[in-house]
C-alpha cells in the first residue's frame, strides 16, 4: 500500500493545476465567506442569523474547487489512457483507489483547515464590527469548534464522494456534473417543492442540504437532523460513490 500511495502522491504534486486548485480552494471560500459576513448585519434588539453558517458560508463555493480536484485525479487518467499503466505496474485496482482516496483526503484536510480557519477568524472580526458581539461564540467554544472541524471533514467527504462519482463514470465532464448537480440541485428542489413533508425528506437526503448542518450552532432543534447525523449523510453518499466506483473499475476492461 505504501507504493501505491507514493505513486499516487508523485503523480497528484506533478500535476500543473493540483496546486492552483488547493489555492483557488482557500481563496474561494476565504473570500466568499469575508463576503458573506460583511453583508450581514445584527441590531441591539438581536438577529436570527447563525453566525458560525455565515462565517464559514464559502464552504459552500470552494466544495466545487474540492469537487474538481478529486474528478481530474482519477478521470485524466482514464481520458488519456495513464490508467493503464497505472494499472499494469500495479494490478492491485481497489488499492489504487484506495491510494488516491489518501493523498487526496490529506490534501483537502490540509488546504480546507487553512481556508476554514482564515474564514473562521475573518469572519468574527467582522461580525463583531456589525453588531454581533452579544451573539457571537467564541472560536474555541463547543458548537464553534464542531462547526469548523465538521467543515473541514464535509470537504474530505467531498473529496470521496467526488472520486468515487469520477472513477463510474470516468470522464471528467460528466463526473463534474453529476457531482455538482447532486450538490446543488437538491436545494434549488427543495425550494420550490409546495409539500412540506418531501420538501424535508429532500433535504434530510441531500448530500449539500445534511451535510452542512454540521455548520450549525443555533437553533438546532428546527433542523430535520442532528449536525452529526446530517454530517452521516453526506458520509453515506461518499461511501456508496466509492464503492460503486471500485465495484466498476475492477469489473470493467479499463
Amino acid at each position: 500500500m505504501r507504493q501505491h500511495v507514493h505513486a499516487e502522491w508523485t503523480k497528484l504534486r506533478t500535476l500543473a493545476g493540483t496546486g492552483w486548485l488547493l489555492l483557488a480552494l482557500v481563496t474561494l471560500t476565504v473570500t466568499v465567506s469575508v463576503a458573506a459576513a460583511a453583508v450581514v448585519s445584527c441590531t441591539s434588539a438581536g438577529c436570527g442569523y447563525d453566525p458560525a453558517r455565515i462565517s464559514l458560508f464559502g464552504i459552500q463555493a470552494g466544495q466545487a474547487v474540492v469537487a474538481i480536484l478529486a474528478v481530474l485525479a482519477i478521470s485524466g487518467e482514464f481520458s488519456t489512457g495513464m490508467i493503464r499503466t497505472t494499472l499494469a505496474a500495479m494490478p492491485g485496482r481497489i488499492s489504487v483507489l484506495a491510494a488516491k482516496a489518501v493523498i487526496l483526503t490529506g490534501l483537502t484536510l490540509a488546504a480546507g483547515s487553512v481556508a476554514v480557519l482564515a474564514s473562521a477568524l475573518a469572519g468574527r472580526r467582522i461580525l463583531l464590527d456589525n453588531g454581533f458581539a452579544p451573539e457571537l461564540p467564541a472560536l474555541t467554544s463547543g458548537p464553534m469548534l464542531r462547526a469548523a472541524f465538521g467543515s473541514v471533514l464535509y470537504l474530505a467527504l467531498i473529496t470521496l464522494f467526488s472520486l468515487g462519482i469520477a472513477t463510474a463514470v470516468r470522464d471528467s465532464a460528466t463526473a463534474i456534473s453529476v457531482v455538482l448537480g447532486l450538490l446543488y440541485l437538491f436545494p434549488a428542489i427543495i425550494l420550490v417543492v409546495p409539500d412540506a413533508d418531501v420538501a424535508k425528506l429532500l433535504w434530510q437526503i441531500s448530500p449539500m442540504n445534511a451535510g452542512l448542518a454540521i455548520q450549525a450552532t443555533t437553533h438546532l432543534s428546527n433542523l430535520p437532523l442532528s449536525p452529526w447525523a446530517g454530517l452521516g449523510v453526506l458520509a453515506a453518499w461518499a461511501t456508496a460513490a466509492l464503492l460503486g466506483g471500485g465495484l466498476l473499475l475492477r469489473a470493467r476492461d479499463v
